[in-house]
């Protein structure tokens, strides 16, 4: 079970960072913008840039509480679909995959 607590912490600090990154760019997307139309256009591509990276965090923020919801319930680790265990190498790359590799893929298990 150590390695289930080292998991647990990681995939809540990240989501800790993730809130404050979160809370940034909304702080910086909510900031006045220019009156020069040039300074304007510049901002503006700055926020389709910074909405985009809101949006891929938010994502990732809503992964890493459904895999901490699976921690809280025991099924941490266990492919959702097809109930084999999760690849620890797996986890390391990608600690809130729901879905063992083969699963991810798209390949049928054979019964």
């Amino acid at each position: 079970m150590p390695d289930l607590a080292r998991r647990k912490a990681a995939l809540t600090a990240r989501l800790a960072l993730l809130q404050a990154r979160l809370g940034r760019i909304e702080g910086e997307l909510s900031e006045p913008h220019s009156q020069d139309w040039e300074d304007l256009a510049t901002e503006r591509e700055g926020d389709e840039v910074l909405i985009g990276m809101g949006e891929a965090g938010s994502t990732e923020m809503r992964q890493i509480v459904s895999a901490l919801a699976r921690v809280e319930a025991g099924d941490y680790g266990i492919c959702a679909r097809c109930g084999a265990d999760i690849a620890p190498e797996r986890l390391d790359a990608l600690p809130w995959a729901p879905l063992c590799l083969d699963c991810a893929k798209g390949v049928r298990h054979q019964v």
